[in-house]
């Protein structure tokens, strides 16, 4: 690989992504790969801590990784894979767990959130998988992790277990560094435009999925929930137009003074439709691009299986040294 800084980011095979999802963060992923080693990963792995049902996680990470490639990561210019296929992830991860402290893992707040939202299911993997977390990313010596604010602290719990490591072996890892994209439009539930949009809340109008259909797309944004004023304009209070005219801005590039003035004199109903149809075409080749991804299997899985290969020889590597560094004896 060229001698560039390398990011590494990976996503939970959760089924579709969001409206939110796509403009917020992963159409930006594509843009990165002429600026930088981009290492991506649908951390199959991660998904586990919660119940899953193995032929519906199989489907999702297949969709998932599909669904990246029709964003515009090219595993030619990326290394895309998927976790489950690169055993360094698994072997360092254990390594790591034994540089960190069991108060650090107990503070984690998505441990906390996820085990009181399953109290059935309160699994040792669910409390240390920020460790694995640290793991994906130290295992290439990633120097830049997108995160959003839910991940900070994981991000934040990975730079200490490197610095651990390194202060008690000698230097190794990389101590990786957030990176703040250029701001991704933060994008609201359609129903309730006071909270992010979320492919789990329980009203389907509420979310838009990359995937849906153009139909769907425009029937959602016509019940979209607005205001009384009838005006078309940014300001404080107006929730759902700002929404809207965000989403607007994002799919055509307007800013707030052109959409302002193109839709001056019209009604909700006229703006709520032309932001429909805009997402529509906007979302159609991605639609039509994952289609012929997820119809070629032999394709898709030439793409991963060579993805999982440089991802292999990549950090295989880099655990090679980590091993010989805590006193394990070498095989060969």
């Amino acid at each position: 690989m060229e001698d560039k800084k390398v990011i590494f980011s990976g996503i939970q095979p959760t089924g579709t992504f969001t409206l939110g999802n796509y403009i917020g963060a992963i159409r930006n992923w594509g843009s990165l790969q002429e600026e930088y080693n981009c290492i991506y990963c649908v951390v199959n792995m991660h998904a586990i801590t919660v119940k899953q049902e193995p032929s519906k996680l199989r489907k999702n990470t297949l969709d998932a990784y599909a669904l990246l490639m029709a964003c515009g990561i090219d595993p030619e210019k990326s290394i895309l894979f998927i976790q489950s296929h690169v055993k360094t992830h698994a072997e360092l991860s254990w390594l790591l767990s034994c540089s960190t402290q069991f108060g650090e893992l107990s503070r984690m707040t998505q441990f906390k959130d996820k085990s009181r939202r399953h109290p059935d299911d309160i699994n040792a993997g669910l409390f240390t998988y920020p460790v694995l977390m640290a793991a994906d990313i130290l295992a290439y010596n990633a120097d830049l992790v997108p995160v959003g604010i839910d991940q900070k602290q994981h991000l934040e719990l990975a730079r200490n277990i490197a610095q651990r490591f390194n202060q008690r072996y000698g230097e190794l890892f990389t101590v990786p560094e957030a990176y703040i994209p250029e701001v991704g439009a933060k994008v609201m539930s359609l129903q309730e435009p006071s909270k992010k949009m979320s492919k789990s809340d329980e009203n389907p109008n509420a979310c838009i999925l990359i995937l849906d259909d153009k139909d769907t797309i425009i029937r959602k944004f016509k019940r979209a929930v607005t205001d009384s004023e009838a005006e078309i304009c940014y300001r404080e209070g107006k929730d759902g137009i700002n929404n809207l005219m965000t989403i607007y801005s994002s799919v055509t590039g307007k800013n707030f003074d052109e959409i302002t003035s193109e839709f001056s004199g019209k009604g909700y109903g006229d703006f709520k439709l032309a932001v429909g149809e805009a997402v529509a075409d906007h979302l159609a080749p991605i639609r039509e691009k994952f289609a012929q991804f997820s119809s070629d299997k032999e394709y898709l899985k030439k793409c991963y299986t060579e993805g999982a290969e440089k991802a292999l020889a990549y950090s295989q590597r880099i655990v090679s040294k980590a091993y010989r560094k805590v006193g394990f004896v070498d095989k060969k």
